[in-house]
């Protein structure tokens, strides 16, 4: 990659994502380019998502455009001055993203086949899916886990098998591994998307979205449809705790796709127990508050994430120290009975 795409993209970086900025340089040198590309894509497809103003079928030609510019330098121009001229991206970072977006894509076609195979794959499962999904939100919440699950799968699920493509591509030592980490890769990104939706609820619902699946909250005698002021409701804050230990099951594989890497690759292990380290912290807080009302009343304050960084540092390349570090952050997280998870069990039918 030039060193002009490589500037671009470290200094887009950090306004669509300080933890990504902190997280990806700690990978091998040979992976920051195309996880920093990778990234910008799925954010530049999020930024189509979170604009609430526009048409589910208009999303769904903007998203087009997008896998067209993958492959298409002509396509990529049209992408942006189209997505721009709706004026729905109004956040200065988002559209500073949108208006470089050739040159993201340009950094994108400067990578290995092999990374840009894993990579456009992971844009059309993530575009494909979200304008399905465009179509099953609704402020009282999506009608059962199963589709919560494959929410899960199109919006992080599909980036850890990304991931995993890459770092087996990286360290072929990894290869005859592949088929079981891309199994708990979807785990993996389920784990971390359930605890981002806990985190995020009220924000979401104040947008008119939830992600929250009603018939875990119906089984316990709440209609999310029906009801206001769910944070108040005992039985609203039984299903966030299930969700919550649901959520902890998933990041329970999460621990162990990290073990699988080899301990020599001390920059993968990083990148991965950071990212559980403040999966966990977020839900013990949910835990810990199920009547919560804003993502900022739970959130990890940033003493607790120096913590988690110098914790993770330190054990990347012990498996016994990795084991310690996760049980410690997960103490007092609830636990669920595997045949409780239901449809909710990670990759078990993403369509």
């Amino acid at each position: 990659m030039t060193p002009d795409s490589l500037a671009l993209q470290d200094r887009l970086l950090p306004g669509v994502s300080r933890t990504f900025a902190l997280t990806i340089p700690q990978l091998p040198q040979g992976l920051r380019p195309a996880i920093t590309n990778a990234y910008l894509l799925c954010r530049i497809a999020d930024t189509v998502e979170d604009s609430a103003e526009l048409a589910p079928d208009d999303k769904d030609r903007h998203y087009q455009r997008l896998l067209a510019a993958l492959d298409d330098e002509r396509a990529a121009k049209d992408f942006v001055e189209r997505l721009l001229a709706t004026g729905t991206i109004r956040d200065p970072l988002e559209r500073e993203l949108i208006v470089e977006t050739e040159g993201v894509l340009s950094a994108f076609r400067q990578l290995p086949e092999s990374q840009r195979h894993a990579l456009r794959t992971c844009v059309h499962t993530m575009c494909q899916g979200m304008a399905r999904f465009e179509r099953e939100k609704n402020p009282g919440g999506l009608a059962d886990r199963g589709l919560l699950r494959d929410y899960c799968y199109v919006v992080a699920g599909c980036v850890g098998e990304m991931l995993t493509e890459l770092f087996v591509d990286a360290n072929p030592r990894l290869a005859s591994q592949r088929e079981e980490l891309r199994e708990l890769a979807v785990a993996f990104g389920q784990g971390l998307q359930m605890t981002n939706i806990l985190k995020d609820v009220w924000d979401d619902r104040r947008r008119g979205i939830c992600w929250l699946p009603r018939d875990v909250f119906m089984a316990r005698g709440l209609d999310l449809e029906r009801t206001d002021h769910w944070h108040a409701q005992e039985a609203y804050q039984d299903g966030i705790r299930f969700l919550v230990a649901v959520a902890f099951h998933h990041l329970q594989q999460a621990r162990d796709y990290t073990l699988r890497v080899p301990a020599a690759e001390v920059g993968i292990r990083r990148f991965c127990s950071w990212a559980i380290g403040m999966a966990l912290y977020t839900l013990r807080n949910i835990a810990g508050n199920c009547g919560y009302t804003a993502g900022e009343q739970v959130k990890i304050s940033r003493r607790r994430l120096r913590l988690i960084v110098a914790t993770c540092n330190l054990s990347a390349s012990s498996d016994r120290l990795l084991r310690l570090a996760f049980q410690a952050g997960s103490r007092g997280l609830p636990q669920v009975e595997e045949q409780e998870i239901g449809r909710l069990r990670a990759g078990e039918n993403h369509e």
